[in-house]
């Protein structure tokens, strides 16, 4: 029999369309945001060289000392913050990082702060930590940008953490510097810790994202090389600790997480170092989010914001019949155009699709022509 917990673990919905969708011919991908970028050339090349060489032993649970090192002068860099290397871990993905993350933070019974719509595994990961959410709701209208004092009539004797994204996935909005420097005071004044997901870093078009980092070393910051360098399936994350919570997370991953690959870390190293820059991919992503958007405005779906960051689009389908599960289905069956349903992402996304703007430019144009082609004889 399984356990409370496991039953009580909610599906994926965009893993279960990417299911259903792998049943099918001829189908074009917006259902997940996998990137359709090569990772960099000399991650290739330094993984492959790394493991022929024999790096495919354990290493230190924190990681490899020089890919902490590369962490920290990206920081330094991006957002002229010094990180020091005890406060990185290295983790298989940026996934198993937030579970350490919610296991040291929250006790059974306290609560994590999200917004909503937020990214979808977040209250699974909350609950294996026996810890209850609640919900702080975002408006299309105001471009899915929190109003901080919605986050502070949440907060309250039973909260653990703020848990943000930013850019976000599913809607794409990126905080304002005004808003993440709210929230950071907000944590401080209510002895609640701070929880920021910055996967989507570097994939800000439209507004400029900031890291917390920048405003407090009293915040957890969750980030990887998955989003910004196309290396999802290499699986490599990392956790940036505040000070009195180095040792904590240190135990956690010790026994939880062991060590990221390591020739995968030599690889992350030489996409952090030397990687290509991101500009022409992040015109390529506006280009490609612009097409959709007009698209879902053509189609009368548009929830009248747009994306500034990640490459995700919400659509507005409570004008069609049935809910948002059976008009993914019915889109999948009849297009080949697999999206996900939004409820997936919370109460405000219910009458929503995601769809992923990461796949190609001839993709999305084949989706439009597709849908275009649908809704003209529906």
């Amino acid at each position: 029999m399984p356990s409370k917990r496991a039953l009580e673990t909610t599906p994926f919905a965009a893993m279960e369309v990417l299911e259903k969708a792998g049943k099918l011919d001829d189908v074009v991908h917006l259902e997940v945001g996998e990137p359709d970028f090569e990772p960099p050339a000399i991650a290739r090349e330094v993984a492959s060289e790394s493991a022929a060489h024999g790096e495919v032993s354990y290493t230190n649970a924190r990681g490899k000392e020089s890919l902490r090192e590369a962490i920290s002068d990206y920081y330094e860099r991006q957002y002229g913050v010094e990180v020091p290397l005890n406060r990185i871990f290295v983790t298989p993905g940026s996934s198993p990082a937030l579970l350490a993350v919610m296991l040291d933070v929250v006790d059974p019974g306290s609560e994590v702060v999200l917004t909503d719509p937020h990214y979808a595994p977040y209250p699974n990961f909350v609950r294996q930590a026996e810890g209850e959410t609640t919900t702080v709701e975002l408006d299309p209208e105001t471009g899915f940008e929190p109003q901080i004092a919605d986050f502070e009539a949440a907060v309250g004797p039973e909260t653990a953490g703020l848990l943000i994204n930013s850019p976000a996935n599913p809607t794409g909005a990126v905080l304002s510097p005004e808003s993440v420097e709210a929230l950071v005071d907000l944590a401080e004044r209510t002895g609640t810790r701070l929880i920021s997901d910055e996967i989507y870093h570097g994939l800000d078009f439209d507004a400029e994202a900031h890291s917390v980092l920048e405003y407090t070393d009293d915040a957890f910051v969750l980030d990887g090389v998955s989003k910004r360098y196309g290396m999802t399936g290499w699986r490599l994350g990392w956790i940036i600790a505040p000070p009195d919570e180095e040792q904590a997370i240190n135990r956690l991953v010790q026994n939880f997480l062991i060590c990221a690959p390591n020739h995968v870390q030599d690889a992350a190293e030489a996409a952090i170092r030397e990687g290509a820059g991101l500009d022409s991919i992040r015109d390529t992503y506006r280009e490609r989010r612009d097409l959709l958007l007009e698209a879902a405005r053509d189609w009368g779906l548009d929830m009248g914001y747009t994306p500034a960051g990640a490459y995700y689009l919400l659509l507005d389908v409570s004008s069609l019949p049935g809910d948002a599960f059976e008009v993914a289905d019915r889109i999948l069956e009849a297009t080949g155009v697999a999206m996900t349903p939004g409820p997936d992402f919370g109460t405000q996304a219910e009458n929503t699709l995601r769809a992923s703007f990461a796949t190609s430019t001839a993709d999305i144009e084949e989706a439009i022509e597709r849908l275009d082609a649908y809704f003209e004889s529906h």
